[in-house]
């Protein structure tokens, strides 16, 4: 604890933002390049060391955040790398991605502002970066065992990193062109620039991981044959089954996913379309659906230049502060939060009729109507109270011409034939049903991540990527040093 005193004579300062006129006409990460450098040690210096750290119970990946809170305040970066990398393989995706149920668990926010643990950590790995502090750490000797990692978000790419620094040879296989899974297609740039992926698969490259990209396990390679050929399969495809909205009208033109508009965005970043088609550029946009897709969506339509973005909610606008009656420190408590985006939609009124923001909060939609050839025009919406009850007398409606739902995903995609072929069984909910050691009911098969958890953090998602590594490896080799930070019954804290 560099600073004692440093709880209370300094005040939380974040990561500024670049002004909104300026960032809303590029796709680059929305923060003040090099603003983070001058303010992160004092940042730290506000930490506790508490005796009893909830800030550890609150992050899956069982983070040392005290530990590297106190070298960041004494500039041992160093040092703060190493203690960091103990526990995520990933810090500079989670720092940018993560909602940081850390800082809900952190002591001084029982009464005070919390620690501003995400700013520290995500400087923390770029400047391991820039000082050279993470080369790639190849395994000293190789073993005979093989595995194949189906699916390369955070699960899939953790868990080939640790299998793969263990000594084993992992290949792992993406459906899609690029590496990164939803990292890559469905992840704004404005959120995460791709450098920091490609920079951290090049790694994992020259660690010996190996990559197969534009190949489906299932359609494209058979999945019998594929576990015919290692000696263990992970599978890590995440939850892409997206949820719908049965209303009427729900087939009319102009109704997406948001995972079929947030993809064609980023492929526009990527350069592989001039424009995408499923551009929101000059139309009236309304985005089903109040979490951090909705939001992705949101501020993918304001650069793309809509005429008009609303964002809707089916909850209540929650207050400012946490109710300590229902959710009581340090559970992660619902907040009303203003991310990047909304500020934005904020600052340009891109939703006059808003209660937020560009949001409507207590908002359930009824339908929809479109025009005589068949494209949406209007979203009918009502209010609703706490048990989503209509209430009289509120309905309303909004122009549409595109309409985005994201309302979440059920679990894993089921149609490329991998789940079949194999034989996997599911639960009641549709995930992969999986013993406490992440084994499924196909022996030599695991699965980890969203596919079997459901939908969840990206830091639920490494450390899962890390805990089926030492299964695998403990099936391999009859017992295994990998860490292993979760077990597959594990949940956030909740009361």
């Amino acid at each position: 604890m560099a600073d004692p005193k440093g709880f209370m004579t300094t005040p939380r300062q974040e990561w500024p933002r670049r002004p909104v006129e300026e960032r809303v006409r590029d796709w680059d990460e929305v923060y003040v390049p090099g603003a983070l450098l001058p303010i992160i040690s004092k940042q730290a210096d506000r930490c506790m060391d508490c005796g009893v750290p909830f800030c550890h119970d609150a992050c899956p990946l069982g983070n040392l955040i005290p530990e590297w809170n106190d070298l960041v305040s004494r500039e041992d970066w160093r040092a703060a790398s190493d203690r960091l990398h103990a526990t995520n393989n990933f810090p500079e995706f989670t720092g940018r991605l993560c909602p940081a149920p850390c800082e809900a668990g952190c002591v001084l926010a029982i009464n005070q502002p919390a620690v501003t643990i995400k700013n520290v950590e995500c400087a923390i790995a770029d400047r391991a970066w820039e000082e050279g502090f993470v080369p790639p750490r190849p395994p000293e000797r190789l073993s005979d065992k093989t595995v194949a990692v189906i699916g390369s978000g955070p699960t899939g790419l953790a868990a080939a990193q640790q299998l793969t620094r263990a000594g084993h040879t992992v290949a792992v296989y993406e459906k899609d062109d690029r590496l990164g899974g939803l990292m890559r297609y469905g992840i704004p740039g404005f959120k995460m620039e791709k450098h920091h992926l490609e920079r951290r698969i090049g790694q994992m490259r020259a660690e010996g991981t190996k990559f197969r990209t534009s190949t489906a396990v299932g359609r494209d390679v058979g999945a019998v044959e594929l576990r015919g050929r290692y000696d263990a399969v992970v599978v890590a495809t995440g939850a892409t089954a997206w949820r719908e909205l049965p209303v009427p009208g729900r087939s009319l033109d102009g109704i997406h996913q948001a995972m079929e508009y947030l993809p064609l965005a980023n492929r526009v970043c990527e350069g592989d379309l001039e424009v995408s088609p499923l551009s929101a550029a000059g139309r009236h946009v309304v985005i089903v659906g109040g979490g951090d897709t909705g939001a992705d969506c949101l501020g993918t339509a304001v650069r793309e230049g809509a005429a008009s973005v609303t964002q809707l909610d089916i909850y209540a606008l929650p207050g400012a502060e946490r109710d300590e009656d229902t959710e009581p420190w340090p559970t992660y408590p619902k907040v009303y939060r203003l991310s990047a985006a909304h500020e934005e939609a904020r600052d340009l009124r891109t939703a006059p009729a808003a209660d937020a923001d560009a949001r409507l909060f207590a908002a359930s939609t009824l339908r929809f109507t479109g025009d005589d050839g068949g494209h949406v025009r209007s979203l009918h919406l009502v209010e609703v109270d706490e048990l989503r009850r209509p209430l009289p007398g509120t309905g309303r409606t909004l122009p549409a011409d595109l309409v985005l739902l994201a309302l979440g995903f059920s679990g894993p995609d089921q149609e490329d034939g991998l789940f079949g072929q194999l034989g996997l069984a599911l639960t009641p909910r549709g995930t992969i049903a999986r013993d406490d050691g992440f084994a499924t009911n196909v022996p030599g098969v695991f699965a980890a991540g969203d596919a079997a958890r459901g939908q969840s953090l990206i830091v639920w998602a490494i450390a899962e990527g890390r805990a089926v590594a030492a299964a695998v490896d403990r099936y391999l080799t009859g017992s295994s040093r990998l860490p292993a930070p979760v077990s597959p019954r594990d949940r956030p804290m909740r009361v």
